[in-house]
């Protein structure tokens, strides 16, 4: 790549919204058309689920058409594979059912704890149980309206499941929330619901107001880009040349939209223009970058300070203990094999820039290190780092290793 040339690529469909958008119209009366999608494991288990919950789903070129009757469930087991958003949202709506359901999911997701779950839907009335405290989950349903206090420092993915169900109820219903981490996300799911017409009243993220008897009315929409994905693109940018990137929504409500103040603040050249960004290369000196609410851009982060002069400071490492792996202990174990010194030190990742050395990494299973790896391959000017288990990407971006290969 020349400083010349801008290489240009698309971002694909934000799974984020794809998910929350099928569980919604899989809950509405009439068709709705999910337009500009493009899937990954974590969009195909959604997609199965909803077909679970009585939704017909048809695909034509870049749409999804799904025709519902509201939640007419079909099935008594359902799986969520490895979508941990999947098996946090769906539950509460399995539990609106009046039978039993064997609710499961694959691979990092079985090792991940699920008695929080299990804990808040009990707390409505509904009979939930874990299996020593992880999944498979077995819903007897019974979820009532009323009043939940729930910790939202573990995860925002159960209450948007609390969020869609809810409102489907007779009576009224109240959220507590302790110290909620990934407000981008609960923006998310309360801009998608009320596109389909229920609404919901946010007291600052701490109480959630949630009227009764509503109904989700089937409806056009339209899945804007994947910020997440399109991050380690932008990266390769400000480290290697010019990129733009289309099918980016600038005042998208993702969490990982931030990616473009950490950009700035590393010195790279970021230009927003219309539906795309373009980012070229400059000197790039350390950072420091609070991604507490926006937790999935360490990886990418990681790659991005790598490649700076002197030592950067990513905040919010309490917030990687249960994902795919245990994020800040997988990046430092394999950035430290590419040569790269990490320290993890309270609740702060240290990442002092230096260039990488052949080696091969392991993804731990976990699609965004084996992004990382393919991207660091990429700053290696003295070999090639390879990446053991890359089809971990297939969870949110199965073209990605094709989409960097021409680079």
């Amino acid at each position: 790549m020349t400083k010349t040339s801008l290489h240009k690529m698309v971002a694909p469909a934000s799974k984020s919204y794809f998910q929350r958008a099928i569980a919604i119209a899989a809950l509405a009366n009439g068709t709705s058309v999910l337009k500009n999608i493009s899937w990954c494991n974590d969009s195909k288990a959604a997609a199965h689920i909803a077909r679970g919950l009585g939704a017909v789903l048809v695909e034509e070129d870049s749409n999804l058409h799904i025709e519902s009757k509201g939640l007419t469930i079909t099935s008594n087991r359902f799986c969520a594979g490895e979508a941990g958003l999947s098996i946090r949202m769906f539950s509460p709506v399995l539990a609106l059912a009046k039978r039993k359901i064997i609710f499961t999911g694959e691979g990092s997701l079985l090792k991940r704890p699920a008695g929080f779950i299990a804990d808040a839907l009990n707390q409505l009335g509904a009979k939930v149980t874990t299996t020593n405290g992880f999944l498979p989950l077995t819903i007897e349903g019974g979820l009532k309206p009323g009043r939940i206090h729930i910790d939202g420092a573990i995860s925002s993915q159960l209450l948007t499941g609390l969020l869609m169900a809810l409102p489907l109820l007779k009576d009224d219903s109240t959220i507590l929330v302790d110290n909620l981490k990934s407000k981008p996300y609960i923006d998310m799911t309360l801009s998608i619901m009320k596109h389909f017409g229920v609404e919901v009243v946010n007291e600052q993220y701490q109480v959630f107001h949630i009227q009764g008897n509503q109904q989700y009315a089937a409806s056009n929409y339209n899945i804007e880009g994947d910020w997440s994905a399109a991050s380690f693109l932008l990266i390769i940018g400000a480290v290697k040349g010019s990129i733009e990137v289309l099918n980016l929504k600038k005042d998208s409500k993702q969490a990982d939209y931030k990616i473009i103040a950490a950009l700035k603040k590393a010195g790279a050249e970021v230009e927003e223009t219309g539906n795309s960004v373009v980012v070229k290369r400059k000197r790039l000196n350390a950072f420091e970058f609070d991604a507490t609410h926006a937790p999935d851009l360490f990886p990418p982060l990681a790659c991005l300070a790598s490649q700076c002069a002197g030592t950067s400071v990513i905040k919010g490492v309490s917030r990687l203990v249960h994902k795919e792996s245990n994020r800040a202990e997988t990046i430092k174990q394999e950035f430290t094999r590419m040569g790269i010194n990490i320290r993890l030190k309270d609740d702060r990742m240290h990442i002092t820039g230096s260039k990488p050395m052949p080696c091969t990494i392991d993804s731990h299973n976990d699609h965004r290190i084996a992004m990382a790896g393919g991207v660091m391959n990429l700053f290696c000017e003295r070999g090639t780092i390879e990446v053991a288990n890359p089809q971990a990407i297939n969870k949110s971006y199965p073209e990605f290793f094709e989409v960097i290969r021409d680079l």
